[in-house]
């Protein structure tokens, strides 16, 4: 399982950028796509969650100016961000949780584990 982040930049406040994440493998199923963020000097910390049947989570601070979404193409997931701020500025990772997946005998795998992607760079300019 791989999963690839796109769509950082350089941004200036009050703009907005869009994020995409793309699992790729043997993936049946996805239980919970997320977004984290590691601004520099600080610990990594949950931005926002949606889960298999579409709820969605936001930690306070993104509440109302981000959205995350789960795409049409199947184990993609986005994270649209408005009214960036200077404090958003961080790396920000995709994460995906509860993953179902098929072996090469073609058995179904349930683990628990976290997958993450590499990482893009947002950075909001005041």
């Amino acid at each position: 399982v791989q999963l690839q982040a796109s769509g950082g930049g350089l941004v200036q406040a009050g703009g907005s950028l869009r994020l995409s994440c793309a699992a790729s493998g043997r993936i049946v199923r996805i239980d919970d796509m997320a977004w984290y963020r590691q601004a520099p000097g600080k610990e990594r910390e949950l931005v926002a969650t949606v889960a298999n049947g579409g709820g969605t989570k936001y930690t306070d601070s993104v509440q109302g100016r981000f959205t995350i979404s789960r795409g049409t193409v199947k184990n993609t997931w986005y994270l649209q961000m408005n009214s960036l701020k200077p404090e958003d500025t961080a790396v920000y990772y995709c994460n995906a949780h509860g993953l179902t997946t098929l072996t090469e005998m073609d058995v179904l795998v349930v683990d628990g584990m976290d997958y993450w992607g590499e990482g893009t760079q947002v950075t909001v300019s005041s």
